[in-house]
């Protein structure tokens, strides 16, 4: 086995606030979930009109951090996200106010916008900071802190829900980002380059993301995160109905399965960050990709035999997802680590691609709803597939698995 080079010291004030500025999303769509049917009641929207602010969610996920991701190369990461953050706690006002399913949505989708800095600018200070072994190790840390999310969010949300009702889960949401707002302006240092700053400056956003996807590298470990990543959001949009709609759980099953299997990926992400003291990140890689399609044919084979039911298909689900812990952060330091010159570029490349293949993958999957596990598992398969060939066949080519930056 390849030995990995010596770890760096972790700074876990750091790791700390950057795993704050990534759960924006998995808080702003977790906490809401539960309280779905109560807004369409409220707002008199029926289940496809409550599902668009979800989907509205996702679609300003993916445009967002375009935008915040060359301009964190030009203008310094701390000032991106700040905007970031004050877009996201206004807009979280608005949701809360919101009359109509019209407002709901529109205010979900600018609420996506300001969230989205904090993931891809947190990202890019990674990079700054670490070399590609050691950016994979603080990026499995921060999963730890982001995947509490996750878990908390679905119960706290729950909680919320029935004290205030769901407006007060906004009104929640909004205080959160008030929080990680203050947070970042008194602990955040500037960490870009020269180099980055001098990059940036040669070129418009469009040259640096074309120059991106000449990159072939890159571009494997950029589909094999988005692939991945669209298996989450598969889940996330498909994973409620199959939970209490097929298997007729109720809400409180549901987020306790949910929260179950943010543990499985947290649990994951740890066993990662213990494996690269001993071998290298695209080693792990490769590895856990065979493992994610082994995973994944059993799910679609039990999803369509009906062979155990819930009983086979629930363990396979949370097998599946898990793998997600181990292959995130080694595709995202692996793409990062191809031009860490175009740090904030290359994350929101990867940010933007990863929510809009997970919007389209829970698309398919709606689209071909059947009251069963079947779409949710064949969509989540077709993913797996999709994202071990991107590894083998572009990132990790003959020895690639060797190469480390």
């Amino acid at each position: 086995m390849t030995a990995a080079p010596t770890p760096a010291a972790t700074p876990w004030r750091l790791v700390l606030l950057l795993g704050a500025l990534t759960a924006f999303a998995p808080m702003s769509i977790d906490m809401y979930l539960s309280s779905l049917p109560s807004i369409g009641r409220a707002l008199h929207a029926g289940p496809d009109q409550t599902q668009a602010t979800l989907a509205a969610f996702f679609a300003g996920m993916a445009i967002g951090q375009f935008v915040y991701g060359p301009a964190s190369d030009r203008l310094g990461r701390k000032g991106p996200i700040l905007f970031g953050v004050g877009v996201y706690v206004l807009a979280s006002v608005a949701c809360a106010l919101a009359p109509t399913i019209e407002a709901l949505i529109a205010a979900r989708f600018i609420q996506a916008l300001g969230g989205c800095a904090g993931a891809v600018v947190a990202r890019a200070v990674v990079r700054d900071k670490f070399s590609h072994a050691d950016t994979a190790r603080v990026l499995s840390l921060m999963t730890l802190i982001m995947g509490l999310a996750p878990v908390l969010a679905p119960q706290f949300g729950g909680l919320i829900q029935l004290v205030a009702g769901w407006r007060g889960v906004f009104w929640t949401l909004a205080a959160f980002g008030l929080c990680i707002g203050i947070w970042v302006a008194l602990a955040l240092g500037e960490s870009r380059s020269d180099e980055t700053l001098a990059q940036a400056r040669s070129e418009n956003p469009l040259k640096a993301f074309a120059a991106l996807l000449r990159m072939r590298r890159l571009v494997g470990y950029g589909l094999a995160g988005t692939l991945n990543g669209a298996v989450l959001f598969t889940y996330i949009s498909g994973g409620p109905d199959v939970i209490m709609g097929t298997y007729g759980h109720s809400p409180l099953v549901f987020n306790i399965l949910f929260a179950f299997n943010a543990v499985g990926i947290i649990g994951a992400s740890q066993v990662n960050r213990l494996l690269l003291r001993r071998t290298t990140p695209d080693r792990v890689l490769m590895r856990a990709s065979i493992a994610s399609l082994v995973f994944a044919f059993l799910l679609v084979t039990a999803a369509w035999t009906g062979f155990g039911g819930q009983w086979t298909v629930l363990p396979l689900l949370f097998l599946s997802l898990s793998t997600y812990g181990l292959m995130g952060g080694n595709t995202m330091a692996g793409a990062l680590s191809v031009d860490p010159k175009r740090a904030g570029s290359t994350s929101a490349l990867m940010g933007s691609a990863s929510f809009g293949s997970g919007a389209l993958a829970s698309w398919v999957s709606g689209l071909l709803h059947d009251g069963t596990p079947r779409p949710m598992a064949g969509v989540m398969f077709v993913c797996l597939v999709g994202s071990s060939l991107a590894i083998f066949l572009i990132a990790l080519p003959k020895g690639g698995a060797k190469a480390q930056s």
